[in-house]
């Protein structure tokens, strides 16, 4: 762990010294210097996530797929979404507008005492232990994640937003960043905040959000395969997650449970909250209403067509509101 870890730091200070640093200095921006170093990791770690997509899980895809890709137009769609989530290009617009917010906030709730649970101190000599950490952070941001991801199907405004990611009826692994930008923006509100409770140190924050996304994509794959009867119920199979985003069970939401297989990695959250199915047939996915005869919805084909239409479902949801009250 060590040894990679020093891999990683060479890499960021080399990346950043040769490309990062001299290009801030030529558009005169030399004021954003620590930030952008720190930044540097975020495009390692995406660049790494992009290789393992391309060289282990797209031949993968290609080995069992579950379906034939037809809609070649809307996984590039989705490949444009990666590439900006995983490349850091989103992470640096939010980093423009909030996290000097964030910085200020939790600097003065810090200088007031705000108390943070430093869970690597609980047990000295084992949970300070990077990897020990790293598992018992990636449990609790698993839960965290269960939580969020339930309520985007289940608040109607939340499900407004979260739909763009479930109307691709051509999934593949590519599909994991197909989100609303004001979606992300919430949900990173929400990882953020939780971080900063719980006392994940930067680098260790990076490695979770890593983690979390390569087992997204891995999970979004067209790809047959399942674990096994006690391998899904430990970890999240391509076969589970895809029933999540079967057609068959996926409706706009209505104040009740809808769907299943909200984990991202751990299916004990759907076990335990009883929203697991284990009888998955690899079904087609999307949404029901995108059926001719359920009236033929349109989610958009290209990205502002998406974004654009979320913040419409989102402004009649507001509408119907005022005209209720």
């Amino acid at each position: 762990m060590d040894t990679f870890n020093h891999l990683i730091g060479m890499a960021q200070e080399g990346l950043f010294e040769s490309v990062i640093q001299p290009v801030l200095y030529k558009l005169g921006l030399s004021g954003v210097i620590e930030d952008a170093y720190d930044a540097t990791l975020w495009l390692i770690a995406g660049l790494l996530q992009i290789a393992v997509l391309v060289c282990v899980i797209g031949p993968l895809q290609r080995w069992r797929p579950v379906e034939p890709v037809t809609d070649r137009r809307a996984v590039r769609l989705d490949i444009f979404y990666t590439v900006i989530h995983r490349l850091g290009i989103v992470r640096v617009a939010l980093f423009f507008a909030i996290d000097p917010f964030w910085n200020t906030l939790f600097g003065s709730l810090h200088v007031w005492g705000l108390p943070t649970l430093q869970l690597d101190n609980l047990w000295p000599g084992v949970t300070d232990n990077a990897l020990v950490s790293l598992a018992i952070y990636l449990v609790i941001f698993d839960l965290v994640e269960y939580l969020y991801h339930r309520a985007q199907h289940n608040i109607e405004w939340m499900w407004a937003l979260h739909a763009v990611h479930h109307s691709q009826r051509q999934m593949t692994m590519w599909s994991d960043n197909r989100n609303h930008l004001l979606d992300d923006l919430l949900h990173d509100i929400v990882i953020v905040v939780v971080s900063q409770l719980i006392g994940v140190a930067p680098a260790q924050f990076v490695a979770i959000v890593a983690v979390l996304q390569l087992v997204e994509s891995f999970s979004h794959a067209n790809l047959r395969l399942h674990f096994g009867k006690l391998g899904e119920r430990m970890l999240v199979s391509p076969r589970f997650h895809r029933e999540h985003h079967g057609i068959a069970y996926e409706t706009t939401a209505t104040g009740k449970v809808v769907g299943s297989n909200y984990a991202v990695i751990f299916p004990v959250w759907d076990i335990l909250f009883r929203t697991a199915r284990f009888d998955g047939n690899y079904g087609p996915t999307g949404i029901a209403d995108q059926l001719p005869d359920a009236g033929g919805r349109d989610y958009g084909e290209t990205f502002m067509a998406q974004q654009w239409l979320g913040f419409k479902r989102l402004f009649r949801l507001r509408r119907r509101g005022a005209r209720a009250a």
